[in-house]
């Protein structure tokens, strides 16, 4: 089936779409940071925050958008092997910046051993001799030792992840912010969804509903005689 796939970037105050894109790119992961960085080009600002589901993790596109001032919130995947097998995580390991080390669940610590590239990302493994004898290994890893890794911009992952502990009604606030525009403009689509062929076309098409949405929202949140005088102007 040919299929598109479409962002947007809606703002938190009055549910404006700032921004959209048409892509025929089947997962939305790669596609964050063109998005913020537009959103924040239309608004004209220097300075972003932007919060997004965990479908948009990916570690470049969050130090892609931190490199040019958005401050992105998110909840990372949750793909843990262990936590689902009822073992220690990753963010059960506290990392000790001033001694590059970690500590587990068991106050041992994990110590720096080496430095490789990994899928492109420049990551660092830790781990202990101390495993083989802890006594909450059964809870922690069925192998010899714990490893644990740390990415070279683990802190821009750390600091997005305090935000979002600090926030924890981000996410509710995501969801009424951005899911609203697409149920109305899916309601008015009707079953069939875009009429035309071709990504040049669709694109045009969705750049009409994404209008056509702004200006109810305008008219709502200004009503008819202001709407009026502002397009007269």
């Amino acid at each position: 089936m040919v299929g598109y796939n479409v962002q947007v970037a809606v703002d938190t105050d009055h549910h404006i779409i700032v921004t959209h894109e048409v892509t025929n790119v089947g997962t939305a992961r790669a596609q964050r940071s063109g998005m913020a960085t537009k959103a924040k080009a239309v608004l004209g600002i220097e300075q972003l925050d932007v919060v997004a589901d965990r479908g948009y993790f990916s570690s470049e596109q969050i130090l892609a958008s931190e490199q040019a001032g958005v401050t992105v919130t998110l909840p990372k995947p949750l793909t843990s092997q262990a936590k689902a097998a009822g073992r220690y995580g990753k963010q059960d390991f506290v990392h000790i910046p001033d001694q590059d080390t970690y500590r587990c669940p068991a106050g041992e610590a994990l110590t720096y051993r080496y430095t490789n590239l990994e899928v492109g990302l420049t990551v660092s493994r830790y781990w202990t001799s101390a495993c083989p004898r802890c006594p909450l290994k059964a809870r922690c890893t069925p192998d010899p030792e714990r490893r644990v890794t740390r990415w070279e911009h683990e802190h821009i992952l750390e600091a997005m992840q305090q935000r979002l502990d600090a926030n924890p009604n981000a996410m509710r606030v995501r969801r009424q912010t951005v899911e609203h525009p697409f149920g109305t403009l899916k309601s008015r689509m009707g079953a069939s969804h875009f009429l035309m062929k071709t990504k040049r076309h669709v694109s045009t098409e969705m750049a009409l509903h994404v209008l056509a949405y702004n200006l109810t929202r305008a008219l709502s949140i200004l009503g008819a005689r202001k709407m009026l005088t502002a397009i007269a102007t």
